[in-house]
């Protein structure tokens, strides 16, 4: 590849205003939907397990937000019918307000970051943008603010975007790439999750997903039984969930394979996990290292294909889509999980990370008052941050350019999106009801 100088490629994200004018992110157009929300749902359903099916459904009804969280199969449909730009960076996928979280760095630290990256995926930069301009303005209405303060929050979350990605332009490569942001305890949502994350030990886990056997203080533990969101897993399915660690291992650094090997696995359990990934297959395991008081809990989590992967021609993505999430975390992130690995089991693909370890996350009531435009300012350096570590600041600050126009455009696009989302809420509403 031809190397361009810092000008030159900020003159091919110029270029790339003639495919898509920067005004033009504001539209949404009925027609670019392929096919029903309803269908796009029920296809995404393939292939998970039958009995969990209608509990995401339940989890969906919730809300519109609940709705939007299991529904990034229907705007990634969306999102691919309307013009965008070409500049790919690697998307989180499913950038809404309760993905950035807390979580312990490899030194111990605590961080705040993106922490989702089912669908992550190469493709268009303004995609994330979009699904995060819907969720601000779906999160500002449930925490109580009008829908047009919420749409102010989005021109607020752009334009710290925008301002990041101009400033790690201009940096130095190497500086730019290791770029943190620095005022994260200022910003009272991502404040709590870190005070959460503080409390969220693998001891506290211990306490909160186990039993002691035979109630000793030093006793064994095993799983709880909380169905359905909680089940022990016994006899061949356990022992297959265990040794799929080795295939893992073997993607771990050598240190982290040490460390690894110094514990023992001592039971699984399959657990039920958010929205979007209700119905996937998605196990713990619970492994001691100096006795029962020196616990790590590692989650085996089923990764399907990205729900972007249908709309891409030919993606530069691994096979594995345990790969696919690890490498494009690690894209994206500073500081990752150091547990992070795949596997396979049972002709299925499978990530694998530390569960529960300091990890921490907001709740749409921490956003009431002046605390989501604060969150908003956050969101927009930490994709801004995530996009350029993973394809060039220089061609995206030629794109964005100065002025307000982009952030008008995609302020326009969150709240049309945030009430297509409403209406496809209702109708699934009314669906269920029907059934």
């Amino acid at each position: 590849m031809k190397w361009l100088s810092k000008e030159e490629r900020i003159l091919l994200g110029e270029a790339a205003r003639k495919r898509v004018a920067r005004r033009e992110h504001g539209e949404l157009s009925k027609k670019s939907r392929p096919t029903s929300a309803l269908q796009l749902l029920k296809r995404s359903m393939r292939g998970r397990v039958p009995e969990l099916i209608e509990l995401k459904y339940q989890r969906m009804l919730e809300s519109p937000f609940g709705y939007f969280r299991g529904a990034a199969p229907v705007m990634a449909a969306d999102l691919a019918g309307l013009p965008y730009t070409g500049l790919f960076a690697q998307l989180c996928g499913d950038a809404h307000v309760r993905n950035l979280g807390a979580y312990a760095a490899p030194d111990g630290r605590l961080v705040f970051d993106i922490n989702d990256f089912d669908e992550t995926i190469p493709a268009p930069f303004e995609w994330d943008l979009k699904r995060m301009a819907a969720s601000l303005v779906l999160a500002g209405i449930a925490s109580g603010h009008k829908n047009g303060s919420a749409q102010a929050v989005v021109r607020t979350f752009v334009a710290s975007y925008v301002k990041l990605v101009h400033q790690l332009a201009e940096l130095p490569l190497l500086e730019a790439n290791h770029w943190q942001v620095h005022r994260i305890k200022d910003v009272n949502p991502a404040h709590t999750a870190m005070l959460q994350a503080e409390r969220s030990t693998p001891q506290h886990a211990l306490q909160q997903l186990t039993v002691a056997v035979g109630g000793k203080k030093n006793a064994a533990h095993k799983f709880r039984t909380q169905k359905p969101v909680l089940r022990r897993v016994e006899g061949k399915e356990a022992r297959a969930v265990i040794a799929s660690l080795a295939s893992y291992a073997m993607h771990l650094e050598p240190q982290r394979q040490h460390l690894l090997s110094m514990y023992k696995p001592v039971d699984v359990a399959f657990k039920v996990v958010g929205t979007g990934s209700v119905g996937l297959r998605d196990y713990c395991i619970y492994l001691e290292g100096s006795g029962p008081l020196d616990p790590l809990f590692l989650q085996v989590k089923e990764e399907p294909a990205s729900c972007y992967a249908p709309y891409l021609k030919k993606p530069r993505i691994p096979k594995h889509n345990g790969q696919r999430v690890v490498e494009g975390q690690r894209a994206m992130q500073v500081q990752t999980d150091p547990f992070l690995g795949w596997t396979e089991l049972a002709g299925r693909d499978y990530l694998v990370r530390q569960l529960n370890d300091h990890k921490g996350s907001i709740e749409l009531t921490d956003l009431a008052g002046d605390a989501l435009a604060a969150y908003a300012e956050l969101c927009g350096e930490l994709l801004a941050r995530g996009h350029s570590r993973s394809s060039d600041a220089a061609v995206l600050k030629g794109y964005l350019g100065e002025g307000s126009g982009f952030a008008d455009a995609i302020a326009e696009f969150g709240k049309a999106y945030a009430e297509r989302t409403e209406q496809d809420w209702q109708d699934l509403k009314k669906a269920r009801r029907a059934k």
